[in-house]
This record gives C-alpha cells, structure tokens and sequence, in this order.
C-alpha cells in the first residue's frame, strides 16, 4: 500500500478546521478600526465609557468609537472567525489568541506620524513595530515556518487618512496655509510612507494579502459640517472634494504597487446619535451627554466622527465584496 503525503500549510489547515475563510486578520489605522489600543495610553482619545460599545453583546464599553461593533467586527464575523483579533495593546493579546492576529490601530493616529503624536497616540510606525514584536511572539508560540504561513495567508487591512486631515490639517495653523498644500503634502506622505515604506515593510515582513481603505466623504461628518461648514447644515464640499483627491492618489498609488509586487493584493472601501449629534466625540460623547437617541440603528453617524453600527454593516459589506486580488 503506498501512502501519498498531502502538504497543507498549517495556516490553510487551522483555518479550515476552525472554518475561517482565512487564518488570521491584521489591523493597522485610526479610531475608525481601533478596538481598545488606545485604552490605557496617556490620550484624551479613548472611548473606554459609556455609552460606548452599549449596543455590544455585553453593553459595555471596550475602547470601540461605536455603540456596538465595528466594521472590521463584521468582517471577521463573515470571514468565520468566532473571536474578534485582539487590541495588541490589551492583556487578551497572548497566547493562542495570537494565531487570529491581531488589532494595532490606534484612534487619532494616521499616515503623518505627526497625527499621533499630537495626540500622544500610537503612530503608523510604532504600529510597524508593534507588529514585528507581534511576528516574534507568533512565531515563538507556533514556530518559523507556520508563523510564516499565518502572516502570507493572512488578510492585513489598513485605514488611516480622517485623522490626518481633520485632527491635524485643517485645524493645526502651522500646517493649513492652503489647501493646494495640505493635498501635496499628504500625497507626497502617501507616497513615501504607504507606497515605499509601510506597505513594503508590511511585503518585506510576509505579508501578501493587503488591503487598504480609501478616505470616506469626509466633509459629510458632524463634526467637519458643524467645524467648516460656517454655519450651514450642508456636506463641506472642499473637504468631500480633498477626500476624492485623495482617494485618486491612494488608487493610483497602489496599482503601481500592484505591478511593482507582483503577489500582493489590494482591496479598496470607502447626524450623530449622542448628544447632540453635532459635535461630540470621545469624552465629549459621554453617558451624561443630553439628546442621545435611543435607537443607534436608525442613525448613520454614533458620534460626531464615527459611523453607528447599522451603519458599519454597510461598509463592512462593501470592503468585503470589494477585494481585488492578482
């Protein structure tokens, strides 16, 4: 009787056994993606309190900026995954929960290493760093060649960009002196920390399944109409404007990258419940706030930055349907 190996990797093996579509998840950006990094750093940008998160299974607040889950939630949910990826800053983050991966984003942070520190957040290169401390636990735990095979076969998704321009841009003086500025230096900052740094320290590392997030309808927010919008209750059509200019640099950006990295693929996405839907966020947005809704489902917008849950089921399915692979 002859016996016939059959070579599986062990990342496609444990994913098929746990029935993910995909051995693990690994997130980097702002508070759009964050799950609880920012929790325990010294930052006024956390949403570790209610009424954050009342919407969670458990009605209690884990650090999302949402009243229940997050897109990147319900997309772990649609690829199989039974446990979220853990906040890489949190005490839930060792051991086999590694094997999913894991969530390094941090809220206000962006491709401008100078966001984060404004804000004493964690940067897009302390996000690197994290994740090849993160490469070192997993392959302690699981060993080289697994490891390996987790990351290649894993899905990295990246969002940064809100944080950039409406944290930092159009509010820091010594940045804003004209629009034609602010778009040349964000996309010069897209081209060398996304295209030539992060993305090839991320393909350099392992990783082979990328995906990157384009900016959403940014003059659309609460708090950029109430901020910009001088007084009117319409979308700020120069800052929805800068966000498609953007997102035609990102696109541009990564289909050169497509060619340059012949294996590495890419995937493209795009009035506030509490108080009173205008301008609160993060401790703004609290448990006290007057004129919260009582029905988050029936508002686009949780808080005056981030999006409710309903709304996040709509991104989720978009970013999910919307993967370009080589």
């Amino acid at each position: 009787m002859k016996f016939v190996a059959l070579l599986i990797p062990f990342a496609i093996l444990l994913s098929m056994v746990k029935g993910q579509l995909v051995p693990a998840m690994f997130i980097f950006g702002d508070s759009i993606v964050d799950v609880g990094n920012n929790n325990d750093l010294v930052t006024l940008i956390k949403a570790n309190f209610p009424p954050y998160g009342r919407d969670l299974a458990h009605h209690e607040p884990t650090g999302r900026f949402c009243n229940g889950k997050l897109a990147i939630d319900i997309i772990a949910e649609g690829l199989g995954f039974t446990d979220q990826q853990p906040a890489y800053m949190s005490d839930k983050a060792n051991g086999e929960m590694l094997l999913i991966g894991a969530n390094f984003a941090s809220a206000a942070s962006g491709y401008y290493n100078a966001t984060a520190t404004l804000y004493n957040t964690l940067s897009l290169s302390q996000q690197l760093e994290n994740y090849k401390e993160y490469k070192n636990k997993l392959t302690a735990i699981t060993g080289k060649s697994n490891a390996s095979s987790i990351i290649s076969n894993g899905i990295h998704l990246i969002s940064f960009g809100s944080s950039d321009f409406l944290q930092n841009y159009y509010i820091n003086p010594l940045l804003f002196t004209s629009i034609h500025l602010i778009c040349s230096q964000i996309f010069s900052l897209n081209h060398m920390i996304i295209s030539f740094s992060f993305l090839q320290n991320l393909y350099e590392l392992g990783a082979r399944r990328i995906g990157v997030t384009t900016l959403p309808p940014l003059g659309c927010l609460p708090a950029a109409i109430t901020a910009f919008g001088h007084g009117s209750n319409q979308c700020v059509a120069r800052l929805n404007n800068n966000a498609i200019s953007f997102n035609n640099k990102l696109n541009h950006r990564s289909q050169r990258l497509k060619r340059r990295f012949s294996n590495l693929s890419f995937a493209e996405v795009r009035r506030a419940c509490c108080g009173t839907g205008l301008l609160e966020t993060s401790i703004l947005c609290n448990q006290h706030s007057i004129g919260t809704c009582s029905n988050a489902s029936q508002y686009v917008f949780w808080d005056s930055f981030h999006p409710t849950e309903a709304a996040k089921k709509i991104l989720a399915t978009n970013l999910s349907n919307s993967g370009d692979s080589l």
